[in-house]
């Protein structure tokens, strides 16, 4: 069995002392000046907006409803104050005061740079400054805005300033879902949700009880939440989803990477990407396989010139008799084009980003989690795409691949985005690739008379569910001997509505090859049809121009062709018990 490969992509690893000294001469990142030229024109336009809407709060939309109802609202709050209630809003208030926000920021700031083995520093200058943005936008405000607190009797001190907006629930809505942010997108296990939510949860408590104490008006409190909403979107995506700030080159040396100790041929090899699988995880990892009788199992680490098909080939070939592998979508699309055929069965531990082999095969998100699940379980053949298209490498994918909208959004995230923020970092890339234009393609399903398509999207797939959990095509199965074919292709805000209630149902057939003679027929006028379905086992995609395409989530360079065909069962994976 091959010993294991330092991984080129993943850099130089380096201890705690050469962390430290490099912090101590610490070089700005390069695009920090443009990225920071761009956080404060966005962050001078929202100052603005927010101004804008205070004065309209307070001029010409005063007499309009709601902004009539708020008095009322205000004093009905005010009648039902008990003991209790006042207790606890004074708890919830304190949330958001300035010296709770500010020692919370820099204690997390802090750890955010002394805990981790590598110092975290884009999360940490990300939370200190959407916190300290929000800040000073709400000082422009208050500065712009005059209005009077509400005319009840007040728990607090009215501190000078004007009562639009709430700067509590302004700090609060930054630090919190700030953390929350971070919480989703660091912590590894089933309860980052429950931290993230909890965390959500204080802004929303926070403006409650400064609504409860009599201190603000209704939409002095929403003006809070979207006044801190909005810095900690632009700061987000300036840090944590843009790509031009880069890390600046280093300038050390390459420490010599530690010597792994020879083993002899095992039965059970590890394929890991190591820029998502740390020391820990791989500790666990061992123990686990150990605990089911797989005794020393050998790690191999996929390296920025082989990802993953030279170690996969060279552990078959030496004997192995389960492969497991850790790593992203990228890495276990690599992998499982490797094993095909090979009847080797395949554990997959998921430890990327979009993760959609697993999310489809049920498996546990945790890596151990799911781990487990697999060495319980039962082998289960499944299907893989063998795909290929002009300027792309012939080779197979185990979910799915596309065009057009998916792929651009694809090739619009960062991967530091990924690494920081999780699949939703997916989400705010595609922001900016919504107006994507459409594309004219040719489809011919199973060699039957081809038929033209306009369409913002089109998806290839083994399976179904994409990033987010969002079923996209019901039909798919990666066992069923097909594939599945979506055309997404709406028109106007009415097109895309229906075209989010025809996926939202999650109840649509998919249509036959048999059927081309009727759509080759129908031409141009079947464009009218927002989402369109087929299933099928061979396809041939023809665009008119070249477009972006993915696939399994990696982005694989544009052309005008991409040709998918199933392969029944190429692939054994040890899935649980129930998936069988």
């Amino acid at each position: 069995m091959p010993t294991a490969v330092p991984d080129r992509a993943a850099g130089p690893t380096v201890s705690r002392t050469e962390a430290v000294g490099s912090a101590r001469s610490f070089a700005l990142p390069r695009g920090t000046g443009r990225t920071a030229a761009r956080i404060a024109a966005l962050t001078a336009c929202q100052a603005a907006s927010m101004v804008g809407l205070g004065l309209l709060i307070t001029g010409p939309a005063r007499g309009l409803w709601p902004l009539t109802a708020e008095d009322t609202v205000n004093e009905r709050l005010e009648h039902v104050r008990t003991g209790t209630l006042t207790a606890l809003s004074s708890v919830a208030s304190e949330a958001g005061n300035t010296l709770t926000v500010v020692a919370i920021t820099l204690a997390a700031c802090v750890g955010l740079l002394l805990i981790p083995r590598l110092p975290m520093w884009r999360q940490a200058v990300f939370l200190a400054v959407a916190v300290s943005l929000q800040s000073l936008v709400f000082l422009a405000i208050t500065e712009s805005v005059d209005r009077h607190r509400p005319d009840v009797d007040r728990l607090d001190a009215s501190p000078p300033t004007s009562s639009y907006t709430s700067g509590h629930t302004g700090a609060a809505t930054a630090l919190y879902a700030g953390l929350a942010v971070l919480a989703l997108s660091r912590v590894r296990g089933p309860w980052r949700r429950v931290v993230a939510g909890l965390l959500l949860l204080l802004p929303l408590l926070v403006a409650a009880a400064r609504l409860y104490r009599g201190m603000h008006h209704p939409t002095d409190v929403l003006g809070g939440l979207v006044n801190g909403g909005l810095s900690l979107l632009i700061v987000g995506r300036a840090l944590l989803v843009d790509p031009s700030v880069t890390a600046a080159p280093s300038t050390g040396g390459t420490p010599t990477a530690p010597a792994v100790e020879e083993r002899p041929p095992g039965t059970t090899a590890v394929i890991l990407n190591p820029t998502v699988t740390d020391a820990s995880e791989r500790d666990e990892l061992r123990r686990t396989l150990e605990r089911h009788g797989h005794r020393a199992p050998v790690f191999l680490e996929t390296t920025a010139d082989d990802p993953g098909a030279g170690q996969t080939a060279r552990a078959v070939r030496e004997g192995a008799t389960l492969v497991v592998v850790c790593g992203g979508d990228g890495t276990v699309r690599t992998v499982a084009d490797a094993l095909a055929g090979s009847g080797v069965p395949l554990a997959v531990v998921p430890c990327g980003t979009g993760n959609l082999l697993a999310r489809n095969l049920g498996l546990p998100l945790s890596p151990v989690e799911a781990l487990e699940a697999a060495l319980t379980g039962a082998p289960h053949p499944l299907d893989l795409a063998a795909v290929e298209g002009d300027g792309l490498t012939a080779t197979r994918f185990a979910a799915m691949a596309g065009a057009g909208l998916d792929a651009a959004m694809m090739e619009h995230t960062d991967p530091r985005a990924k690494a920081a923020l999780g699949w939703p970092a997916y989400a705010l890339a595609g922001i900016g690739t919504l107006r994507t234009p459409r594309m004219r393609v040719t489809i011919r399903l199973d060699g039957a008379p081809a038929f033209r398509r306009t369409a913002r999207m089109v998806l290839v797939a083994n399976v179904g569910t994409v990033q987010g959990g969002v079923t996209l095509l019901p039909a798919a199965r990666p066992d069923d001997g097909q594939l599945d074919l979506l055309v997404l292709d709406p028109r106007g805000p009415g097109g895309w509505l229906r075209a989010l209630r025809t996926l939202l149902r999650g109840r649509a057939t998919p249509q036959r090859p048999s059927t081309a003679h009727t759509l080759a027929a129908a031409g141009e006028d079947h464009q009218e049809v927002p989402v369109e379905f087929f299933t099928f086992q061979r396809a041939e995609l023809t665009f008119d121009t070249p477009q972006s395409r993915e696939l399994d989530g990696d982005p694989v360079g544009p052309g005008q062709r991409l040709t998918a065909e199933v392969v029944p069962g190429a692939l054994t994976v040890m899935l649980p018990s129930r998936e069988k």
